[in-house]
């Protein structure tokens, strides 16, 4: 069964966002841009809320650029075919090889893993993510520490008064950032 990943920038107090909704210091050096190609390579679907989904709009044309360095341009190569699942409630059509999502998260998140296929279920986007985890849908969460203290703004993960327990997997030090890569461990029902 395919995974359900969500890989996602913190600060090191927890959010992904300041209080100005800016994140603006989690743009990547290159060796933690190398790793996230990595991590991409991974992937078989993305799952992604409208903010994010507008945001990544960019890199359906990016590479008509000529600027663009080959790192870049690699990304982009890996981003655009990635088969996307956008979640909005005001969106009426996407762009690039992107749907919008037709049910639920859990909804999706089921048939996506009945599918056959390959690469990991990839969610971003902070609502989606928090919806996710709340279900208990996550199976592992990428976590890409940053040396920043921003002090508020939106938590990277929203306290529901549920307890989660993970298996610690992963470590990595990069230059500035560290990476942790838990596996969500879950009791068998009784």
């Amino acid at each position: 069964m395919r995974r359900v990943t969500c890989s996602m920038a913190m600060s090191l107090d927890g959010y992904i966002t300041g209080p100005d909704g800016g994140f603006d210091w989690t743009a990547p050096d290159e060796e933690v841009f190398r790793f996230s190609i990595e991590e991409t390579r991974g992937v078989g679907v993305y799952l992604l809320g409208r903010r994010l989904y507008e945001t990544m709009l960019y890199w359906e044309t990016a590479d008509q650029d000529p600027s663009l360095d080959a790192p870049k341009r690699e990304w982009t190569a890996l981003w655009k075919p990635l088969p996307k699942v956008v979640f909005s409630a005001t969106l009426t059509e996407v762009q690039g090889n992107a749907r919008l999502a037709s049910g639920g998260l859990a909804e999706e998140i089921e048939r996506l893993r009945a599918e056959p296929g390959e690469g990991d279920i990839a969610i971003g986007g902070a609502t989606l993510a928090a919806e996710a985890a709340e279900l208990g849908l996550i199976d592992e969460y990428l976590v890409r520490v940053y040396p920043v203290l921003v002090g508020g703004g939106l938590p990277l993960f929203p306290q529901h008064g549920r307890q989660v327990d993970l298996e610690l997997v992963e470590t990595r030090t990069f230059t500035r950032v560290v990476y942790l890569r838990y596996r969500a461990t879950r009791q068998a029902a009784p």
